[in-house]
C-alpha cells in the first residue's frame, strides 16, 4: 500500500486535535502598532465610522477585531486588511452602529 500525502490543512488540524486553538497570551498591543491620521482616515472616521491602524505583518482580521474590541471596548462590524508593497499592513476597522469612531479617535488624540 502506498502512503498518500495529506493536505496541509488536514495535517494542521490533526496536530491541533481537530480544532483551532487560540493562544492564551493574546497581546492586543502587539497586534495594533499605531492609529493612522491621514486625510483619508480622518474622513473615514467622520463619514464612514471607520478607524485605520498600522498593524503587525502577521496579524489576521480576527486578531485585529479582537484587539480593537479589547482595547477600546467597542463592537467591530468588519475589518479589511491592506498589504502594501513596502511590507506594511493597514487595517480598516468599521465599528458597529452603537459605537462611534469619533469617540475612539478623540480618546486617541486624532481629532
Amino acid at each position: 500500500m502506498e502512503k498518500t500525502a495529506r493536505p496541509a490543512s488536514v495535517q494542521r488540524a490533526a496536530k491541533l486535535g481537530g480544532q483551532a486553538e487560540m493562544p492564551s497570551s493574546f497581546d492586543p498591543y502587539a497586534v495594533l502598532k499605531a492609529p493612522l491620521s491621514t486625510e483619508k482616515s480622518i474622513r473615514q472616521i467622520e463619514f464612514e465610522n471607520k478607524l485605520v491602524f498600522a498593524v503587525d505583518r502577521n496579524a489576521t482580521k480576527r486578531d485585529v477585531k479582537r484587539a480593537v474590541e479589547q482595547l477600546f471596548k467597542v463592537k467591530v462590524a468588519a475589518v479589511n486588511i491592506q498589504n502594501a508593497f513596502q511590507g506594511t499592513k493597514r487595517a480598516y476597522v468599521r465599528l458597529a452602529g452603537g459605537s462611534l469612531a469619533s469617540d475612539v479617535s478623540a480618546d486617541l488624540g486624532l481629532i
